[in-house]
């Protein structure tokens, strides 16, 4: 069995490992090791194609819930910025009223540092905007969404729904920019590493344990912190003696509204570019299409005669619906995943449903073909929470040993996490190298505007 050792150990390049990675290697003064189960996937040919999706996606995209919802998970560098649509939202002004976390400078900083703002006018398509502007006919406030995505730093921006499946034209930005900041800074990054578990000693963490390329490692370090996601790290934590780990989730639960138009439809236009939270009823909309060849394969889960719309696919007008779901289920040791809705949830849902089916008339669609697709899981999260399981530094009940992805939200966000995991990040990346954990910086949450 290899032995190694390090200062700080990071399980997870996804937008939490790989923004502490960064921090703590530009901080100096620790040997950073971050670890990631996949590989580095974007020179690969089939990097943002059909199958690479499959390829990179646990279970070759085909990790449903034990309620039939489907959770598509990256495993790769970079984690779920390798296949999100590259939205950004400010953090909920819960998080540091209820929770007494507050990452607003932090957030602010990413944010201008990673140049996000909407895509121009011309670039959030004609389809989308119809969707837009119907909603603002009727009273609904939507609005451009911000996006990680700088369409001049590509000679070619070519954004569809296969956006979702990698970006290939270089436009959107993934946590995988960050870890190569981090390895230029001085990170060791291990791919293709399964961390097993946490190592605990005299009741303090000390190390990880796992298998790289099929081959035992044990890695020392005095700090670990998990990334692994909503769904990894609460596995991790279970095989390390943290009972309370999975116990209960968020989703952000998913489903699409479509309708056939008489124009050309969205698929073909940068996804989610304009969006609108309905933050009293619990929900979130935007303008979403699944990709060409997986529209029929989801909606086959709901009926031949709904796969048998593909013909349509060209001329299909859809609305999003993100719930702000309640916490149930949860992810189980024995590997399975559990996510139920509450009669909440399902009441919320209804309502959201009513409201797209309005919109996508006043847009154009046909009565006759508006349907709703099949419920998905988008950001899985609340599996460690904060208050719960970690506190609001985001330390296990085990000294030296910290969560800092999705599993630590206290309540599903229902509406795009990577910044807010970004600040998370930041905060406990200035906490590690012996600062202060209040807000830093000039930015403001105006910048968000």
């Amino acid at each position: 069995m290899a032995a190694s050792n390090a200062d700080v150990v990071i399980v997870g390049s996804g937008p939490g490992g790989a923004t502490l990675a960064r921090e703590l290697a530009r901080a100096g003064g620790q040997r950073v090791v971050l670890l990631e189960r996949g590989i580095d996937y974007r020179s690969k040919p089939y990097y943002g194609t059909y199958l690479g999706a499959l390829i990179y996606a646990d279970r070759r995209s085909l990790l449903f819930t034990q309620e039939g919802l489907n959770i598509v998970r990256p495993l790769m560098v970079g984690g779920a910025t390798s296949m999100y649509c590259g939205c950004a939202a400010p953090p909920p002004a819960w998080l540091k009223t209820r929770y007494g976390v507050d990452i607003e400078a932090d957030v602010a900083d990413a944010w201008l540092d990673l140049h996000i703002a909407p895509l121009p006018a011309e670039l959030r398509g004609a389809a989308s905007t119809r969707i837009a502007e119907a909603g603002q006919a009727l009273g609904y406030d939507w609005r451009p969404q911000h996006k990680f995505m700088q369409p001049a730093r590509t000679d070619h921006f070519d954004c569809g729904a296969t956006c979702m499946l990698g970006c290939r034209c270089g436009a959107k930005w993934s946590a995988a920019e960050y870890v190569d900041d981090a390895v230029a800074a001085g990170v060791d990054l291990w791919t293709q590493a399964r961390v097993e578990r946490v190592l605990i000693e005299d009741g303090h963490a000390v190390g990880v344990a796992g298998k790289r390329a099929g081959k035992s490692f044990v890695l020392w370090a005095d700090k670990v912190i998990l990334a692994a996601g909503g769904i990894g790290t609460p596995r991790i934590l279970q095989a390390s003696g943290l009972r309370g780990a999975g116990q209960g989730m968020a989703m952000d639960t998913t489903v699409m509204v479509y309708g056939e138009g008489a124009a050309r439809g969205i698929g073909n236009e940068p996804p989610m570019t304009w969006s609108w939270e309905n933050r009293d009823a619990g929900y979130m909309l935007s303008t979403l299409m699944d990709p060409w060849l997986l529209y029929p394969l989801i909606n086959t889960l709901k009926g031949p005669k709904y796969a048998l719309t593909w013909p349509r696919w060209n001329n299909l007008l859809g609305v999003m619906i993100k719930l702000t779901d309640e916490i149930s289920g949860g992810v189980y040791p024995d590997g399975k995943i559990s996510k139920p809705l509450t009669a909440r949830d399902r009441e919320r849902l209804h309502a959201a449903e009513d409201v797209c089916g309005q919109i996508l008339l006043e847009a154009g669609a046909k009565r006759d073909t508006i349907f709703t697709t099949p419920l998905r899981g988008t950001h899985p999260s609340g599996t460690a929470r904060i208050g719960d399981l970690v506190d609001r530094n985001l330390q296990t009940e085990v000294p030296g040993l910290y969560v800092c992805d999705a599993s630590a939200f206290p309540e599903a966000l229902g509406r795009p996490t990577v910044i807010t995991i970004i600040g998370l990040a930041k905060r406990l990346a200035r906490q590690l190298s012996g600062g202060s954990l209040d807000s830093q910086g000039g930015a403001t949450p105006s910048t968000y505007r």
